[in-house]
């Protein structure tokens, strides 16, 4: 692979990601600095050379998502203002996601607008990890490789040859998610049916599907307060499970999220590392981190060389 052109940069969402891929493609992180002035106004200074470059930055829009969207912008900005011939945000985690949609009047489609704001700083593709929704790809009006932290996990769980294991969706949303899951396991699939009745509030109602005396594996994109886990994991318990696992691509456990999962009957919860753990979580036995380098990697080097990205789309 040729690195004359490549460029990766990072901001401050998750320098340690940013490093592992450039581990991987073995070639070095590229310089850059990122500052706060005293106002909280951010300052944004590129430190190499990218005229005619393949640029790549490493962005995660986590908390604080705000600021770390800003980040992202104005790194694309001065690059596009330095003549890098191509920009790719790689976003392994996309804020504002669960925004995609006006399901009440008078509220915002953020996840459109952070798109569109994204393209008008002057990014020419985007790589995402596994989006809250798919069709978000259809927001930008640029190049999206949507991949998926799948292979990852199932790498994990194969190896962990659980007996009389079942993959289970959290709601009817997460059905094709899970069920990927499912046949890639050779497991059966269950699905919790919830009521949702305010942000962040979820009442668990039944559970379709056979979970007594079996290890049940739940299945998510995001586990944010872990609430909807949590209930989730209880209810699998009450109708006989032999243990509840969970795994979850993106870790943004805001609020009480370890403290509940340190208090639930939960065996396992593992995440990537698409967003940094912190520092409670850090320290919580129950949640394990698998890295998603090497995948993002391996995408990154495909679209440099121009060859399929598909074989990763699982």
């Amino acid at each position: 692979m040729s690195f004359d052109r490549l460029r990766i940069f990072t901001g401050n969402a998750n320098p340690a990601l940013a490093r592992a891929i450039c581990q991987h493609l073995s070639c070095s992180l590229a310089a850059s600095e990122v500052k706060t002035f005293s106002d909280g106004e951010l300052h944004i200074h590129i430190n190499e050379n990218v005229r005619g470059a393949d640029v790549f930055v490493v962005q995660p829009t986590c908390t604080p998502v705000d600021k770390h969207i800003m980040e992202l912008l104005l790194m694309i900005d001065a690059l596009k203002r330095a003549s890098a011939d191509r920009i790719t945000a790689v976003l392994p985690y996309y804020g504002y996601a669960r925004q995609d949609r006006k399901d009440k009047p008078r509220v915002p489609i953020s996840a459109k607008l952070v798109a569109s704001l994204f393209e008008r700083a002057g990014a020419n593709r985007i790589l995402a990890l596994d989006l809250h929704a798919a069709p978000i790809q259809g927001f930008f009006d640029i190049p999206v490789d949507h991949l998926f932290a799948t292979p990852v996990m199932i790498e994990y769980w194969t190896n962990m040859d659980l007996p009389d294991l079942t993959v289970v969706s959290p709601d009817a949303g997460g059905v094709e998610r899970a069920r990927a899951f499912a046949k890639r396991l050779t497991a059966p699939l269950a699905i919790i049916d919830k009521r949702r009745e305010e942000a962040n509030v979820a009442e668990v109602m039944h559970i379709i599907g056979e979970v007594e005396g079996r290890h049940c594996l739940i299945v998510d994109d995001i586990i944010d307060t872990a609430g909807t886990l949590v209930k989730g994991a209880e209810a699998l318990l009450r109708q006989g499970a032999a243990s509840v696992s969970a795994c979850a691509t993106h870790a943004v456990l805001s609020g009480p999220a370890v403290a509940r999962i340190e208090e639930s009957r939960l065996r396992e919860v593992v995440f990537s590392n698409s967003i940094p753990l912190r520092d409670e979580a850090k320290n919580c036995p129950r949640i394990k981190v698998l890295s998603v380098a090497a995948l993002l990697a391996r995408a990154i080097e495909s679209i440099h060389e121009e060859t399929s990205v598909s074989t990763l789309f699982i």
